[in-house]
């Protein structure tokens, strides 16, 4: 149990800086390339680190599944997730995002037949409107269709990378999981960052480094191992309901670090997520499904 907490705080805290680390950074480097030079750096340091249990890579064995993986845990979620921060402000942009834990507790319940209360629902949706709530000033500013549209596609694919990670969790090693699916989609992202974008537009500056190895080392690689932990040692929509402090460290660190406003919504986002945290995680005695199994 201590250790779980721990790797939650620390998920949380790591997340919680990549937001706005990452909108730094793109001040300096197109989205693309940004999101496959961190990915695919991020995966060959995981690779390094399991060469010694090289046997368990499995590669002619469990390639389709590194795929399906890289597809929409990279390409589709880093990839798009970097680029819709260029078009909406970070807050809104996150709120979106962050629909994710809502989406995850009704396709485990669908896909993984893990129980779905009324009272998870309700916890689910007030986590989201703590988001929202956090993330208010976002939407204030001039909101692109392309960019809201690139938020839910990165809801969804988070989602369903999600779902798919509980559902191949014993079919492959963890660390060679995250750095195969790593190198995979950020091979792809920067092919597709070198077709649509240039690479003489990276500003090699100290900041734009430091941004692109805090994405190698913690924002990728080391977060995402933890995070495929959790889910494989738990219920996904009660780990995943843990992801709505991420904003909350964001708006934060933001605040400290690049003196963006803060509002009293933030006190009113983190109590709708604290009371979210608790109806999602509370033990319930029998609890009734929303919807019987018609397999029972």
């Amino acid at each position: 149990m201590r250790k779980t907490t721990f790797a939650i705080i620390v998920l949380i805290l790591m997340w919680g800086f990549s937001w706005p680390v990452y909108k730094i950074g793109l001040e300096y480097t197109p989205p693309i390339l940004f999101a496959g030079l961190r990915t695919i750096l991020g995966g060959i340091i995981l690779g390094v680190i399991a060469l010694p249990k090289y046997k368990q890579l499995q590669f002619k064995k469990n390639w389709p599944i590194y795929i399906v993986s890289s597809i929409f845990n990279v390409i589709l979620f880093f990839g798009l997730q970097t680029v819709g921060l260029s078009y909406l402000p970070s807050g809104l942009f996150s709120v979106i995002v962050y629909l994710e834990p809502v989406l995850v507790g009704f396709l485990a319940w669908l896909w993984l037949k893990e129980p779905l209360t009324p009272t998870k629902i309700i916890g689910l949706i007030l986590g989201f409107l703590g988001v929202a709530a956090v993330s208010e000033a976002g939407f204030s500013a001039p909101n692109s269709f392309l960019g809201i549209l690139l938020g839910i596609i990165t809801a969804i694919a988070w989602t369903i990378g999600t779902i798919y990670l509980k559902k191949v969790q014993n079919q492959v090693h963890l660390l060679w999981l995250v750095s195969m699916h790593c190198m995979i989609g950020g091979s792809f992202l920067i092919i597709a960052g070198t077709t649509f974008e240039k690479w003489s537009a990276i500003h090699w500056t100290l900041p734009y480094i430091g941004t692109l190895l805090y994405g190698m080392f913690i924002g990728t690689s080391f977060s995402w191992v933890i995070w495929s932990w959790l889910v494989q040692h738990g219920e996904v929509s009660r780990v995943s309901a843990y992801t709505f402090f991420v904003p909350m460290v964001s708006v934060v660190v933001g605040t400290l670090v690049l003196h963006e406003p803060v509002s009293n919504f933030l006190l009113i986002g983190l109590i709708l997520t604290i009371i979210s945290i608790y109806l999602v995680n509370r033990p319930v005695k029998q609890a009734p499904q929303l919807v019987k199994n018609t397999a029972e």
